[in-house]
């Protein structure tokens, strides 16, 4: 069981890998902007990969799924294309999912700034 795992993260880290790079050098259109691949995960049966990404300075929702959108419309070409570069006897089908972790990160951190701030403030006012 553990050789099976070992191979299919193996195939998912290859194909971020080459998704990374054809993405950023074929991929014309002016609508994308910057992506980045964060990570892929792929089915047991090696039939889905689950392509997570995230797009710089993107912030609402109708852009994340217009660009969404255009990534699913290239999911074919993008296809192809990694069927060049790795050698499996079928290439998974490409599901494009946004990955958000950025942007909870950040929120996070907010909730964090501001409980330290209240806790600094309710501190300075019991010691007085």
């Amino acid at each position: 069981m553990a050789k099976e795992y070992s191979r299919i993260q193996r195939v998912a880290d290859q194909i971020q890998k080459e998704l990374a790079q054809l993405i950023q050098l074929e991929m014309k259109d002016p609508r994308l902007g910057m992506v980045t691949v964060s990570a892929v995960e792929v089915s047991r049966d090696l039939a889905f990969a689950d392509v997570f990404v995230s797009f710089l300075g993107v912030d609402d929702q109708d852009n994340v799924d217009e660009k969404l959108e255009v990534m699913q419309s290239a999911a074919g070409f993008l296809r192809s294309q990694l069927a060049r570069a790795i050698k499996l006897r079928t290439i998974p089908q490409l599901r494009f999912r946004y990955d958000n972790s950025l942007r909870r990160g950040a929120h996070m951190n907010e909730l964090i700034a501001k409980a330290r701030a209240g806790d600094s403030d309710h501190q300075g006012k019991s010691e007085e």
